[in-house]
């Protein structure tokens, strides 16, 4: 019994001093995520947990992104500790699309590359969003437009472009992602977003840009010369 109450005296001394290390801005990266998980996981040392994190999955942002079930082949990461992992991951989306709705969305570009990847990095199939902006560049909308496969997805332009007029829009953006890392864009990446482009133009709201998340990469058409 004795032992057991110097262990938990031992644990909550050492989450003491890391609480304070935060603040102090002294913590390092695995410790910050340890810290969090201490709040998960209240009565278990979670050190070998934060470390097992890092080493397996590289980053920060590839922890946010992976999957539950991956999350929980970590020796000692179960189910509520995944959820509370995605969650996290949900709260700093949330965060980002926040403050796109009040600012230009690609004012910062570090913060919009950050958003990307938070959202789409680790996915196991495609997904294509239509990111609906107003005339200054303000996100109305981020919208989940579909779902496909491992290597495909599929763009409707009219449904596109009958929810931005919809929503008085005056810009459009698509992203998507790649869950096998490749050079970035397809052939027929450009293709459906050149017909895009031109039923956009048709009702005068202007595509902005399309960009696609892979290899942990986000690749922009634009900057590319792709949609000219």
């Amino acid at each position: 019994m004795k032992d057991k109450s110097l262990e938990l005296s031992l644990r909550a001394g050492h989450r003491d001093r890391l609480r304070q290390k935060f603040l102090d801005g002294e913590l390092a990266k695995y410790e910050i995520m340890e810290l969090l998980l201490g709040y998960a996981i209240p009565r278990k040392d979670v050190r070998q947990i934060a470390r097992m994190l890092y080493k397996k999955f590289g980053g920060t942002f590839p922890i946010l992104c992976a999957s539950i079930e991956d999350l929980e082949k970590i020796p000692g990461l179960g189910h509520n500790t995944a959820i509370f992992i995605k969650a996290m991951q949900q709260i700093i989306i949330d965060g980002y699309r926040s403050e796109a709705a009040v600012q230009p969305i690609f004012h910062n570009k570090e913060q919009f590359d950050n958003y990307a990847k938070l959202m789409l990095g680790g996915r196991p199939t495609e997904e294509m969003h239509v990111l609906y902006f107003d005339d200054n560049l303000h996100l109305l909308k981020d919208e989940l437009h579909s779902t496909g496969t491992v290597d495909c997805t599929v763009l409707y332009d009219k449904e596109i472009v009958k929810n931005a007029l919809g929503m008085g829009a005056k810009f459009v953006a698509l992203i998507h992602n790649h869950p096998i890392p490749g050079l970035g864009f397809s052939e027929e990446d450009v293709e459906i977003t050149k017909q895009l482009k031109n039923a956009l133009l048709n009702v005068r709201i202007q595509l902005y840009d399309h960009f696609v998340v892979s290899g942990g990469i986000l690749y922009s058409m634009k900057e590319r010369w792709l949609l000219e």
